[in-house]
């Protein structure tokens, strides 16, 4: 399409956002772009309608079919609300849970939707204040709601807001619900939303919830005898200015920890996030102040909680005296090695466990998994599907804990989605029984690696923004596709697997075999002969495209794990140079 073109198809829409169906501030936002000579802002405020995908919502706040404001939320809720009334239609009464972020704006589209759903006939229960996503799938099987929503967008910058779905089971919706809430969505024009519901409708949800939530989080533990030896053990927590700032220190003390130290700085509620770039405990500089305070005092351990505490970031100190961040593979490894062990020790083994992990998650969990008789399942990025197999074998299979590289994990059945409330005290609970094996955090998983095998994962992500973006990431995965390398870091590549086909090939034998899932997706993964993974997808919130890394190692004891580390490093960024990144 040309620019002209383009243009005016954009300035049309924009006009359409100049008429009283539209409030006063939104009306002068959109008269601003319209009126500046410059039309960048404009056209990536209009080019595009914000789209209701499989994730819900995600984008930049303020005016613009492209940009979350109450209007594209709305829009939303009113198909969600639509669907919901369609699909439960013989229940006497539909019920939602709605929780928000501590981002600018999470407020106001969460009392705007809380009144949507009322309008609906619906009946809502919004929390009295911001509250962490793992309370929120809580609390809709709880409540035994039909669905829920959470208005957040987890780790990204302070630009953007998200809106997600939540379904019976109090995870995030999936086929073929999924599908349905978007095309219900599609089909929503802005006259038909029904703003402003009755306020009877809407019940207030406050502490009372959140004790029956910690309760729950306590049941988890599995070692109070040595939480009570060790209570006293130094942890540091900051919630990175979000909702962990009340529920993760509460949840430490209720496992019966003592010894907390927090980030005053970091302990501000601030959708402006004014003390980091990114709220992201995947980002060193987000967790820069609170290794400082861990040196201070000596922390035995270091953990930070993204926006809306699903997520977990650890920092431990190493044999230098050093504080380094645990990447979110290494996360995940030191939750299931710890489950199964002490369950093991423990005696409460049935034979009937399970874990899952994601695609892109480090293969060593499988290995743990495996040699430990423990069934294990692959799904794709996201915790619904881990959701999912949870929901498929209720009943016959106890789940023992799942997660994903991005520093996501959950601990327990009764969250249905990430859950850093849960993790950061059951993370604390295994700094106290390495403890109490004469050993730090940082020894324990150089033990896991001498136990199963030593790997090292990375990842690197490649940003396309704009209008543009979306068209040169599919060109990207069409040019691997059509074209995959012969070899990396000195291994031929022997497997490809192609989830948008269902089908992995062997490029050395010519042999191919379906892929074991129910949907396809756009991912593509490389398998070298001498273990390498490589794993390229495009991410589904943000415009980026992803490049997991995951290469195998020697490691015959603690003394060597530098050079085995320095090794690793060098094969990937040789491998990523191959790959032109």
């Amino acid at each position: 399409m040309k620019n002209e073109e383009l243009l005016a198809q954009v300035i049309e829409k924009a006009r359409q956002w100049l008429t009283p169906a539209y409030d006063e501030e939104t009306r002068r936002a959109v008269q601003r772009m319209m009126d500046q000579e410059d039309k960048a802002e404009l056209i990536d405020s209009f080019y595009k309608d914000l789209e209701f995908g499989t994730g819900g919502l995600r984008g930049i706040m303020g005016a613009g079919t492209n940009r979350m404001n109450i209007y594209t939320v709305g829009a939303a809720t009113q198909g969600l609300s639509n669907y919901l009334k369609k699909n439960f239609a013989h229940l006497p009464e539909i019920k939602v849970a709605i929780g928000h972020d501590c981002r600018n704006n999470s407020r106001l589209f969460a009392e705007s939707s809380a009144g949507i759903f009322a309008a609906n006939g619906i009946k809502v229960y919004l929390f009295e204040d911001l509250r962490p996503t793992p309370e929120l799938s809580f609390v809709i099987r709880e409540l035994g709601c039909q669905s829920g929503i959470i208005l957040t967008a987890s780790h990204n910058p302070k630009e953007y807001n998200g809106y997600k779905a939540y379904w019976d089971d109090g995870s995030q919706v999936v086929e073929p619900h999924d599908v349905n809430i978007i095309e219900e969505v599609k089909r929503v024009k802005p006259e038909a939303i029904r703003f402003n519901g009755p306020k009877e409708r809407i019940a207030i949800l406050g502490e009372e919830m959140d004790r029956k939530f910690i309760e729950k989080v306590k049941s988890v533990s599995l070692s109070p005898d040595l939480v009570k030896k060790y209570h006293d053990l130094k942890i540091v927590y900051t919630p990175i200015h979000g909702t962990g700032v009340k529920l993760i220190p509460m949840a430490l003390r209720a496992f019966g920890f003592t010894n907390l130290t927090n980030v005053p700085e970091q302990d501000v509620v601030s959708g402006d996030f004014p003390t980091v770039i990114s709220p992201n405990p995947e980002e060193p500089a987000a967790m820069e102040m609170a290794i400082r305070k861990a040196g201070e005092i000596g922390a035995d351990v270091v953990m930070a909680s993204d926006p809306d505490a699903d997520r977990i970031g650890v920092a431990v100190k190493n044999d230098k005296g050093e504080y380094i961040i645990v990447n979110g593979n290494q996360t995940a490894l030191l939750f299931i090695y710890y489950l199964i062990t002490k369950m093991r020790e423990n005696g409460s083994m049935a034979g009937n466990e399970f874990v899952v992990k994601t695609i892109v998650t480090t293969e060593m969990i499988a290995e743990i998994a495996r040699r430990n008789q423990v069934e294990y399942f692959d799904v794709y990025t996201g915790f619904k599907y881990i959701a999912e197999v949870i929901r498929e074998n209720e009943g016959t299979k106890k789940y023992i804990g799942g997660g994903e590289e991005s520093f996501g994990f959950m601990p327990a059945d009764f969250v249905r989605d990430k859950d850093a409330v849960t993790s950061c005290a059951l993370m604390a609970e295994i700094t106290a029984w390495a403890k109490s094996k004469g050993k730090s955090l940082f020894e324990l998983l150089q033990d896991i690696y001498l136990e199963y095998g030593y790997s090292k994962e990375k990842m690197k992500y490649v940003v396309r923004k704009g209008q543009t973006g979306a068209e040169e990431i599919r060109q990207i995965m069409a040019r691997f596709r059509g074209n995959p390398p012969q070899q990396l870091g000195g291994s031929p590549l022997e497997w490809v697997k192609d989830y948008a086909t269902l089908v992995q090939k062997n490029l050395l034998t010519g042999e191919e075999k379906p892929i074991d899932q129910k949907t396809t997706s756009d991912v593509l993964q490389f398998f070298t002969q001498d273990g390498t993974k490589i794993s390229v997808r495009p991410s589904g919130t943000e415009p980026k495209i992803k490049f997991y890394f995951e290469v195998k190692g020697e490691l015959a004891s603690r003394s060597q794990f530098d050079a085995a580390e320095a090794r690793a490093d060098e094969k990937i960024d040789a491998i990523m140079s191959e790959l032109g990144l």
